[in-house]
This record gives C-alpha cells, structure tokens and sequence, in this order.
C-alpha cells in the first residue's frame, strides 16, 4: 500500500485530533479544526453547525462518551483543496461508520463535513455485501 498525500495526511491528523478529549473540551482549539461553514448530522441524524458543536462539546453540560477508538481510516484526495476520510468509532459499545470532508484554506486543513451512521456490528457480514 502506498503513502498517503501530503493532504491526506493533514486530513487524517486533523481527524485524530478531534477524537482526542482535550481538544473536544477547547472552544479554542475546536475553533482552529472546524471550518467557518462546518456541519454535522450526526449518528441520530441530528443537524449542527461549527457554533452549536461547539457550544455542546465545550459547555457545562457537555457529553462525556468516553474514549472514541477509531479503525479502518482510508483518505482519498479528491482535487488540491479536498480530501474524503472514512472510518469506524466505537465507544462504549456503540460503533458508527464515519465520512468527512477536508478542505484546504489559507490556515491549513479544516474540517468542512462530518457524518456518522450506527450500526451492529454483524459477524456475517462480509466485505463486497453492500451492508
């Protein structure tokens, strides 16, 4: 398997950071990850802009999910200022199918959309059945 670009590692590095409990906890450093324009539908298919997940991660009332354990990440680079990450989370038990977009701006690479998908983890599932 080859190396990833340059953008796909600066997506992937970004990607990893957001998974990380302090960054989650900082508006500030939060701020210097999500673009302007970011949004989310997340695994209820809830809606967010960059201010509302801010304001949930980082307020008093926050969520506290526990450690977020990522795997399978693949990137691919779509044009010079896209990149498209994919990947699996867990915690607690609840596992979810991830899909972001990456875009490149005049501060570096910033997370421009996220979406999470549940799903049960199957045994007899098997790759190429297209569930």
């Amino acid at each position: 398997m080859s190396e990833p670009s340059p953008a796909v590692a600066a997506a992937v590095e970004g990607e990893l950071r957001l998974l990380d409990p302090v960054v989650r906890a900082s508006a500030e450093l939060l701020s210097q990850v999500l673009h302007p324009e970011y949004r989310e539908i997340d695994s209820s298919g809830r809606v967010w802009d960059r201010d509302t997940m801010i304001a949930s991660l980082t307020g008093d009332d926050a969520p506290h999910p526990g450690p977020l354990t990522a795997s399978r990440m693949r990137g691919d680079q779509l044009d010079d200022q896209l990149v498209h990450l994919t990947y699996d989370t867990e915690t607690k038990g609840n596992l979810a199918h991830r899909s972001s977009l990456w875009r490149l701006t005049g501060t570096g690479w910033l997370l421009y959309f996220h979406q999470a998908t549940p799903f049960a983890h199957d045994t007899s599932a098997r790759p190429g059945d297209g569930g």
